[in-house]
């Protein structure tokens, strides 16, 4: 079920998206050659502690930290720790969320650790565009499709893979609400989008083919033919006027 908000609802949601947007530049600034992933996850849960919210992300699902941080061909849900440490020329791919107030926010962007190659270079503007190409048929009367063929078709168009398995979400008092909100599909069809709804819009897009695989661990999830993968995303939402993004800092 769809849950509509109120425009006093999403007034409390900027708020929770306004600390997640913070939390995801303060985590970025700190990737650097030499920094572990866990001490960048410290940092976030720490932003968001301090300005009183929580971090939606930690044991979410028995997800065991604040914020998830992939490395290179990792795509989602990479795990931070102590001994994964940066180097020069990874890219990597933070996703993380914060909840005050009952109302969550939620975004990710991939970053550039040092000089990286053209090639990754390249992925991460893709993706980056990609995701505003989808954010810019998010309006009312449109639907789901129209969305997620935007991302599509960009990507499909540069010779990249758009992850099939994974897709953005609604979200609001609970991190995951409905609808799915494919990175992928047909103009015209699926949901058709209203005022008062609230999305979350994410590609996942990989340098070469669009298959993952989930590692051991049970929670990262990798290309499966090891090349690079970039993730960004922005919590928006549908108002008369077009979409608000919510986590787009000023």
């Amino acid at each position: 079920m769809i849950v509509l908000k109120s425009e006093k609802e999403i007034r409390q949601m900027l708020e929770a998206c306004r600390i997640s947007a913070e939390a995801l530049k303060v985590a970025g600034e700190a990737v650097e050659p030499g920094v572990s992933t866990w001490e960048i996850d410290r940092i976030a849960r720490k932003y968001i502690e301090s300005k009183g919210a929580t971090p939606t992300f930690l044991n979410y699902n028995g997800f065991p930290a604040s914020a998830c941080i992939s490395i290179n061909d990792e795509v989602i849900h990479g795990i931070p720790d102590k001994k994964r440490i940066l180097r020069a020329g990874d890219i990597v791919s933070i996703d993380l969320g914060a909840c005050i107030n009952g109302y969550t926010g939620d975004n990710a962007a991939t970053f550039a650790c040092g000089d990286v190659s053209a090639e990754a270079k390249r992925l991460i503007e893709t993706t980056e565009q990609s995701l505003y190409e989808g954010i810019s048929k998010a309006v009312s009367g449109s639907r789901l499709g129209d969305v997620g063929s935007a991302i599509q078709r960009y990507c499909e168009d540069r010779g990249y893979g758009v992850v099939r398995e994974y897709t953005g979400h609604g979200i609001g008092t609970a991190l995951h609400e409905d609808p799915a909100v494919p990175n992928y599909g047909t103009p015209g069809r699926g949901v058709r989008l209203v005022p008062g709804m609230t999305i979350a819009i994410e590609p996942m897009i990989n340098e070469g083919k669009a298959s993952v695989k989930t590692l051991s661990d049970g929670w990262t999830v990798k290309t499966t033919d090891g090349k690079l993968s970039a993730h960004f995303e922005h919590t928006i939402a549908i108002t008369s006027s077009g979409p608000l993004i919510m986590t787009k800092l000023k």
